[in-house]
């Protein structure tokens, strides 16, 4: 019993530092004598846990070759995955979610939220009249999660925030140092806000279309 519970020890370690890139997808790991040195504990023990991050699809067995790391984790961590994807990945996400996020903040926003994607609005615009372009970035980010906040949808709001990180990335590398596409989409985010307001659904969803179709 004890040794099984070391055995998920390891296995938690070895998938961690999967997740870390210590052991990269496609890559051979070590073998036995090496791992076992690197969580010091016995050979039973790092059979257990290989064998069971095999069985969950973790790592694959190729006879004569050794122990890889699967192309595909299976319980890959989304923040991980975020983290590599490129931005005509994550535009075509944000289609999805925020085509489904705008419908329902028309439907489900309160005037307390009406008024936070107003305050963004406005910063966005003061931002862009300053030329700050981390001004614009911040503030175009906040009013997209005011209006995910309004869709009364507490996972739909969790996924918009899980893109967030690589949308600032993408504004930092668009335009360096200028703010020319905050400043055409403007009037489409001062036109996307009276919309939900409006709870004009259909305009709404194809204004949030026409920005992200635009947004590079």
């Amino acid at each position: 019993m004890e040794n099984q519970k070391l055995s998920d020890k390891v296995s938690a370690r070895i998938k961690q530092d999967i997740l870390d890139g210590k052991y990269k997808a496609g890559e051979k790991i070590p073998a036995e004598p090496e791992l076992m040195k690197a969580y010091e504990v016995g050979r039973s023990s790092i059979r257990e846990a290989v064998k069971s991050l095999t069985i969950a699809g973790i790592l694959k067995v190729q006879q004569g070759s050794g122990t890889f790391v699967n192309e595909l984790l299976p319980e890959e961590h989304i923040t991980e995955r975020l983290r590599i994807a490129d931005f005509d990945e994550i535009n075509a996400v944000r289609k999805l979610i925020e085509g489904e996020i705008v419908k329902l903040a028309v439907d489900h926003h309160t005037a307390i939220q009406l008024q936070e994607m107003e305050r963004q609005l406005t910063l966005r615009k003061q931002a862009i009249i300053a030329e700050d372009k981390q001004g614009c970035t911040n503030a175009d980010i906040a009013f997209h999660i005011a209006i995910a906040n309004a869709s009364n949808n507490k996972v739909l709001a969790a996924l918009y925030k899980n893109l967030t990180h690589t949308i600032r990335t993408f504004f930092s590398k668009r335009e360096a140092g200028g703010i020319g596409h905050f400043a055409m989409s403007h009037h489409l985010h001062e036109d996307l806000f009276a919309a939900i307001k409006g709870k004009k659904e259909k305009q709404a969803r194809e204004i949030i279309k026409n920005i992200l179709d635009n947004n590079y």
